[in-house]
Order: C-alpha cells, then structure tokens, then sequence
C-alpha cells in the first residue's frame, strides 16, 4: 500500500518505483541501513549509513550524549542527503528502529505540495475523508454510488476507471515544445531542469545499467508513433523480460517489473502480439503546453491516434465493458448500496469543523494517515473505532514527550511545548466523538470499495500473480483509479491489505531481486 505521504514521496531509483525519505534495513553488510532521498540536484540516490558491525547505544545516556555531540546532531545534522542526517535520526531519544524503519521522513518540499493542493487528487477513496473535508467525503461517497451504478448496467456517468499497472520505469514521450524534436524522459521532466533525452547518447550520458537500455529502447521504438504533446505510461516490459512459465499446469508469456507478475497464456491472441514487440507500454496520462513548466495534465491517452508497430505493444489503462461483463449481482449491489447507506448516514453526523479542520493541516492530517497505516503494515483493519481514537491520542503524546525531551535549552522545550499543546487542542471532545464517526465512515466507504475492487478485478484482460518462495499465487491487480471528467479529480481503489502482504512479504520475491 502506499499512503499519501508514501505517494507524494513516490520515485524512481535505477527503473524501479522506490519511496523517498524511508529508511530500509541493509542485506549487504556494506551499510546498517539504507534510504533513497533526493541530493542538491534533484537526482534521486541510494545513501547508506551506520555501520553493520555496531550496535546503536541509544539508551545509554553517555553513548547517546557523545555521539549526537561528535556529529553535530543537535545543531548541524546536514541535509537528508548525507549520512549524518540520517544516522543522527537514528540516534534520537525516544525512538526505536522499528518506529523508524515505518516511517516516512516527511520533507519540506512534500508538505509543500501538500499545501498546495497538488497530488492530492491521487489519495485513496477513503483518504479523501481525511484530507478533503466535507467535499472529500462527500466526492468519495458519490464516486462509489457512480461505480455502483456503472457495474449494475446503468452507463449513463461522469465516471470512468482506469487500471492501476505495477509497471516501472515510468516514460514521458512527446514533443518538446521549445524545439519541435522528439523525446523520451523519465520523472525528471518537471524538474526545474527539465531532463530530457533526444538521442541515444542523451540517455547514455545521463543513465546507466537497466534504466539507461530500456529508454534507449523506447526512444528508439516511440519515435514512430506519431505522439502529439506529451505522454506518460509504465514501461511493462522489454524483450529480455519476457519469460515461458508454467503455472498450475498452464502455459504462459510472463513479464514481471516490480510485484506483480502478468501473465498471457501461450497461444493466444495477446501473446502472439507481447512475443513480436521489443517494448510494452500501458499510457495513462496527456499533458499539453507551450512549456514543460506550464503543461497540465489530463487523465487518459487517446491511443487510438498513435501509428501501429509490430515491435511495440501499447494500450491505455481504461478498462474495457465496464458493463456487462463483471455486473454486480443483485445481492452485490444491494450490500454496496447499504454500505453507502451507511456512509450517508454516517456522513451527516459528523461536524464540518472537525473534518474542514483536518483539510486545513495537512500536517495534522498526514500524521493521522501515518498513525492509521500502522495498522495497514501489521495487516489490520481499524475494528474497534472508538479504541483507534485514544490509541492515536496516547500516539501523539508519546511523539510529543520524546520531542520535549531533546530540546536541551528552556526556550527549546517551551518552543516544543506550545507546538504541542497547540496541536492536542484538536483533540477536544467534540473532535474525538467525531473522530470515531470519521473512522466509521472511512470503514463503511471501504467496505463497499472492496465489493467493487473484487468486480474491477474481473475485467483485467491480463492475469497477475506473486512469485513466491513457494511458487506462485493468484492475486488481483494494483488497483484503480476513479476519475471523475467534470472535476478531473481522481482516486485510487486499492486493496491495501493484500497489496501491504505483496508488497512488505519477504516471502514474495519482487522482480527486481531475480
């Protein structure tokens, strides 16, 4: 699963998807730990830090004391992309590894975005509660009863869902406005740099390994397509990714960039199409304008304009017969319709102020997602609403004491003490019974996403699998994605248990560990 913070820290380190600012524990021996952040220029890099071979003494107070005085922690820890800051996080009082391993750093630069409204349109469903406010809610409720609709026969909406692709790297191709010439790009595109590449040896120069074969491999298959502005997609495969595998007794062409694994049965069809490309492609994204600064997007790539190729397999994610073919039953639709039912009712309990509140501190509102995903990472659901509440209450406390207790100077702790006694004021009692509303909201709204979920995953026109240990296993794709064209708002349906146990399992052996 990735949260919002997780999303909004979301990028690409050597072709694959990774997540900024999140330590990792070390299988190398080289370093104690890793973390993938961005450095002075933008680029993103692995940094480790720590040494194996030592313990952190953390609960001695003259171990603690003399290594944050040897490093500066307290006045000059450096930036996120050098090994001091991080080891001196590590060395905090008050904190566990475990506690540090399942967070997310979060950067200025994220809570900026934040604050601005950008990548917010790409929360889950029932996130939207969260940093929404009574719109997001409201948005989230009507986007199910649209899905609900749709799969039940009725065409008529605003609605359209795409499908989630666990592919890697991401690809930007297009035309550079500034000069007419063809391109292909990876994230780096926005930056205020923009990095793009319109040759071979532009890709060479900036990229190695993997990364740098597969773009030179779409530079030289996009370019003659006939794109228009800028696309984006997920680079699915490479001729060299295509792999002949039996599974259950079944024969298939498999192709696996990160998690998950797709699967074309022998014989068909697709698979004599995938068997002839040289690269596969699923779009998902146009944008348009006179400069890569100025470019907005829109959901969706019209496919259909782009040249056809032997050697390049492409389709957008739009799923297809969205009616029809995986309607609900009636049964179905009348357990999604009491679920939103519930919702509704819920809905309407709920005091604007407290969830208009959260929409106005995302910083507040971040750290309610990050305390609510510890529960996503051990597997679990919020069952008991009311418990969540105090749980997330003594949670804060507990952050607050530990920040008190590092400030060293009386302005120091006074400084931290009015932050805190600030932030804790939004736990009144009023908020709290709210609160509990607000997670039985949040629950309603997922268990009517998780009846559609399992309709949408019926519609993949390309079987997924886990490799594991053990063999492999059917599971369901990514996700979806709900854009509503009046708005082009969007957000994510994810099963975020199952794709937690994919996605943190060391028993699941991702592809870029083969």
């Amino acid at each position: 699963m990735k949260s919002f913070i997780e999303h909004l820290s979301e990028a690409e380190y050597d072709g694959r998807k990774v997540t900024l600012n999140k330590p990792f524990r070390s299988d190398d021996k080289k370093k104690k730990f890793y973390v993938y952040v961005k450095n002075e220029k933008g680029n993103v890099i692995k940094l480790g830090f720590g040494d194996p071979n030592m313990d952190i003494k953390r609960d001695s107070p003259g171990r603690l004391a003399g290594f944050r005085a040897r490093h500066q922690c307290d006045t000059d820890p450096g930036p996120k992309w050098k090994a001091r800051y991080w080891s001196c996080k590590f060395w905090e009082k008050g904190k566990t590894v475990t506690d540090l391993l399942d967070s997310v750093d979060i950067c200025d630069s994220i809570l900026e975005a934040s604050r601005a409204g950008k990548n917010t349109h790409m929360t889950h469903i029932e996130d939207r509660v969260i940093y929404g406010g009574v719109k997001g809610a409201r948005e989230s409720i009507l986007a199910l009863r649209s899905l609900r609709d749709m799969l039940a026969g009725k065409v008529s909406s605003s609605t359209n869902v795409t499908e989630k692709w666990d592919g890697a790297p991401a690809v930007f191709a297009g035309i550079d406005p500034s000069d007419g010439k063809f391109f292909v790009a990876k994230k780096g595109i926005f930056n205020k740099d923009p990095k793009v590449y319109k040759s071979e040896a532009d890709v060479r120069n900036d990229t190695s390994g993997d990364l740098a074969d597969k773009l030179v491999i779409a530079f030289n298959e996009l370019k003659d397509l006939g794109i228009k502005n800028v696309i984006q997609g997920d680079i699915m495969f490479t001729k060299g990714d295509l792999e002949s595998e039996t599974i259950d007794g079944e024969k298939y062409i498999t192709f696996q960039p990160n998690t998950l694994v797709y699967a074309v049965p022998s014989g068909s069809d697709l698979e004599k199409t995938i068997s002839k490309a040289n690269l596969g492609v699923v779009w998902h994204t146009t944008y348009k304008g006179d400069s890569f600064e100025s470019m907005t997007a829109s959901y969706g790539v019209d496919v259909s304009s782009l040249k056809k190729k032997k050697t390049v397999w492409y389709q957008d994610a739009d799923l297809k017969n969205l009616s029809g073919t995986a309607t609900l039953t009636k049964a179905d639709t009348e357990e999604v319709t009491e679920q939103l039912s519930k919702a509704g009712k819920i809905f309407q309990k709920i005091k604007s102020t407290t969830l208009n509140e959260l929409e106005n501190n995302p910083e507040l509102a971040t750290k309610l997602e990050t305390f609510n995903n510890t529960l996503v990472r051990k597997r679990e659901r919020i069952e008991n609403t009311a418990k969540h509440v105090n749980d997330l209450i003594a949670w804060f406390d507990k952050k607050h004491k530990a920040e008190y207790k590092k400030r060293k100077s009386d302005k120091g702790k006074r400084d931290i003490a009015l932050k805190n006694e600030n932030e804790m004021k939004f736990f009144s009692k009023e908020n709290r019974k709210n609160l509990d509303m607000m997670y039985q909201l949040m629950n309603a709204i997922i268990d009517a996403k998780l009846i559609i979920i399992n309709k949408l995953d019926k519609l993949k026109e390309i079987d997924t699998f886990i490799r594991t240990k053990k063999g492999f296993k059917v599971t369901g794709s990514e996700g979806f994605v709900a854009i509503d064209y009046n708005t082009n708002g969007a957000v994510k349906l994810v099963d975020r248990l199952e794709f937690s146990t994919n996605n943190f399992s060391p028993d699941v052996i991702k592809g870029w560990e083969r």
